[in-house]
């Protein structure tokens, strides 16, 4: 149900030029400046009034008596649902993007510009997480034995990145077994996911069980996520924060501080923006990012996931200020995740 203070079109006009204002100014707004925006005649009592509603409705504040108003966290996460997911991408930031991310041959080289130009367009953090092990796309496998009886198993992604691990299945393995489950992987998986490859198999087992118990037990034994290390291998690329540490909002030196560990430590980014994953927006806006750190009041975070042949692999986005430019920062992180995807699947 809509907050009283928003069932009337105007107001919900003004509220989004009050936030756009403050995102332009970093200056409390008065009436006065709302009103110089209008076409139409409306009296700055009119839009006091207005103002004092949504104040009232938790969508604003007055840092003292004299001052205009401020927007809370609830006026920008309007702002951006219903004003920013609105806006497209202009010309020059389409062309700039293709521009900086163009030319890229390699995955390392395709995240460093995406992270580079995610950065650029929030003023703050540009984040790329790498897929969790069960989303990494297999191009080729590889497994070796032990003398001890532990497996070497290699999965090779396309681009040439490898994820290798030593496990110690509940069953001894010959290498000649081994030989045979990395060629049954190749030939009938090459371009899948584990997650999808695992899915496969246990259908076919549970359809055909003395047909293809051997092999699929020894292939669902192998590549077992869980087995090759699920969640320790996460790969999370940072750029910008330099300009983290400049914005206006972190003053407070023990507040950065607390907010810089949070960044080195990385986990906690990863568990924020692979949270879009799981929601039905394409492009997904946290206002306030207290998961972080204490400090995360301050920031909003705007993320999207991207693919490699049209499967899920992770996620990407922005980390800044919650005064930030939403309808850039939202239309750029949509197109770099569709960039982003169309790249790594060439490769």
């Amino acid at each position: 149900m809509r907050n009283p203070a928003l069932q009337e079109r105007r107001n919900r006009q003004i509220l989004a030029d009050l936030v756009r204002t403050y995102i332009e100014t970093g200056e409390p707004v008065s009436s006065r400046a709302i009103s110089k925006r209008y076409d139409e005649t409306l009296s700055t009592a009119t839009i006091r009034n207005v103002m004092a509603d949504l104040e009232d409705g938790g969508f604003l504040y007055q840092p003292h008596t004299s001052a205009g108003r401020v927007p809370t966290a609830s006026a920008y996460r309007f702002f951006a649902q219903e004003i920013a997911s609105q806006a497209t991408l202009t010309i020059g930031d389409r062309d700039w993007i293709q521009h900086e991310m163009g030319g890229a041959k390699t995955a390392a080289e395709i995240t460093e510009r995406a992270g580079h130009v995610l950065a650029e367009v929030s003023n703050g953090l540009g984040i790329i997480v790498s897929p969790p092990l069960g989303r990494t796309v297999l191009e080729h496998a590889r497994m070796w034995l032990l003398p001890d009886g532990r497996v070497v198993v290699v999965l090779i992604s396309p681009g040439g990145n490898t994820r290798d691990k030593i496990v110690r299945p509940n069953r001894p393995f010959s290498q000649s077994e081994l030989d045979a489950t990395a060629d049954f992987l190749n030939s009938h998986y090459s371009g899948w996911t584990l997650e999808a490859i695992r899915a496969d198999l246990l259908q076919k087992l549970a359809t055909d069980r003395e047909q293809y118990e051997g092999i699929i037990g020894s292939a669902l034994t192998l590549c077992d996520p869980a087995m090759l290390g699920e969640g320790q291998t996460s790969q999370v690329h940072v750029e910008g924060t330099a300009q983290i540490v400049g914005t206006a909002e972190f003053t407070n030196q023990a507040q950065l501080r607390e907010l810089l560990a949070a960044i080195e430590e990385k986990h906690r980014l990863v568990t924020v923006l692979n949270a879009c994953i799981e929601t039905p927006e394409p492009v997904h806006v946290q206002i306030g990012v207290k998961e972080i750190s204490p400090a995360g009041e301050n920031l909003a975070i705007i993320s999207a996931p991207y693919t490699r042949n049209d499967f899920v692999q992770g996620s990407l986005g922005v980390l800044g200020p919650t005064r930030m430019h939403y309808e850039r920062a939202m239309t750029a992180v949509a197109y770099v995740a569709q960039l982003f995807s169309e790249a790594l699947s060439k490769i």
